[in-house]
């Protein structure tokens, strides 16, 4: 197995003015057996990356470093097949004329393996991923969630450093995806190959990484454990992209008396010790699942928010509820407690379904609890209580 750093890598395309950067000065170091997931939008550079370290696409600058027992190597200008690595792309890339024991097998008889050498690899790949009884099937008589596992046994049988995948799962339903997500995991818990894995759906990245890089933009906006993604995000692009549905976020100031007037001119009582410094701009973030239905009094700490319901969706085992937060009304109730008196940003909640359903046009009262509340800068969009 190999360990990998990225140190400083830039891609760029076309040379001169008009040259354009799609990968800004990247750095990350990927431990041996460590499995990495690159989450981010579309046109963000993961593809781009994940291709630079199978050395598909060239790196501008910087370096890709691969460790390994016999020592360290600058891979920037080794071919991919010397690289010692094995890719899983999206689209398969199957053979069909050959069965699947003959495509998993094409590399290593290229490679000149020995054949019973070979055997025992494509035996062994099958048995991992349960394609025992597939292997003298013809791709066209597999179905989609069966040909990705083939595609990931021809990967399997290099015995390669590092596995690159490269949105394996995309052209799956949403129940193979589960099912496939579940083989991979399993996969990288027998075999302990350092992995990298491209995708830009969120809870492919949460269920798979052992860590995580989230890109936006060229840029690593932030790399950690999916707790501490989710937990703690670096800016507000990591907390609207990681989540479902994405935290709410309100620009405003932060005023004094602990209240938090938005730039719709709703006013908001914040909780006790709400971890902000001074007075002025600010974003509020809360997650919809960090919200609660208050019931009796406010519990010390605790401030009251309402919201005027105008959507709710019914997704089984929860809902979440769409509305307008309301106004701080100084007369008619505690600093700690909000009042739905007037028209504010649009927010979301999300409940449990066993929970009282609320219809369009209820106020709901919400428990905000400070440990929930994230704070950003607006003018670098990061966190600003790290």
């Amino acid at each position: 197995m190999a360990s990998i750093s990225l140190r400083g890598i830039v891609k760029r395309y076309g040379s001169g003015p008009k040259a354009t950067a799609v990968i800004h000065g990247l750095d990350a170091e990927i431990g041996e057996g460590e499995f990495v997931v690159i989450v981010g939008p579309s046109g963000c550079g993961k593809s781009t990356l994940l291709r630079m370290v199978a050395g598909l696409e060239e790196v501008t600058d910087g370096q890709i470093v691969f460790r390994t027992a016999a020592g360290e190597r600058v891979v920037n200008d080794v071919e991919p097949a010397a690289r010692d690595i094995a890719m899983v792309f999206q689209n398969y890339a199957l053979y069909p004329h050959m069965s699947v024991y003959d495509n998993m097998a094409y590399g290593l008889k290229i490679a000149k393996v020995p054949k019973d050498e070979i055997r025992q690899r494509v035996e062994k790949a099958a048995r991992i991923l349960e394609l025992g009884g597939l292997l003298e099937r013809r791709p066209r008589q597999l179905s989609g969630g069966q040909r990705q596992r083939v595609a990931m046994g021809r990967a399997i049988v290099r015995q390669p450093q590092v596995f690159l995948f490269d949105e394996p799962l995309s052209n799956l339903d949403a129940k193979l995806r589960a099912q496939t997500r579940l083989e991979i995991q399993k996969l990288h818990a027998e075999l302990g190959v350092t992995s990298l894995f491209v995708t830009h759906d969120q809870v492919e990245a949460m269920t798979l990484a052992q860590r995580m890089i989230v890109m936006n933009g060229g840029r690593m906006e932030q790399f950690g454990t999916p707790e501490a993604v989710y937990a703690r995000p670096a800016t507000t692009f990591v907390a609207s992209f990681i989540g479902s549905p994405p935290m709410n976020l309100l620009t405003g100031r932060l005023g004094p008396r602990a209240t938090f007037v938005t730039d719709a001119g709703v006013r908001l009582a914040l909780p006790g010790a709400a971890p902000v410094a001074g007075e002025g701009e600010r974003i509020l973030g809360v997650r919809p699942e960090h919200l609660g239905v208050a019931h009796g009094e406010p519990a010390a700490g605790e401030a009251r928010w309402t919201l005027k319901v105008e959507v709710v969706e019914m997704l089984g085992a929860e809902r979440l509820v769409h509305g307008r937060l309301g106004d701080v009304d100084g007369a008619a109730a505690p600093a700690s407690v909000v009042q739905a008196t007037a028209p504010g940003s649009l927010f979301t909640v999300r409940l449990d379904a066993s929970e009282h359903s609320p219809r369009a046009g209820e106020v709901l009262p919400l428990r905000v609890l400070a440990e929930r509340l994230h704070w950003f800068d607006p003018s670098s969009q990061r966190r600003l209580d790290d």
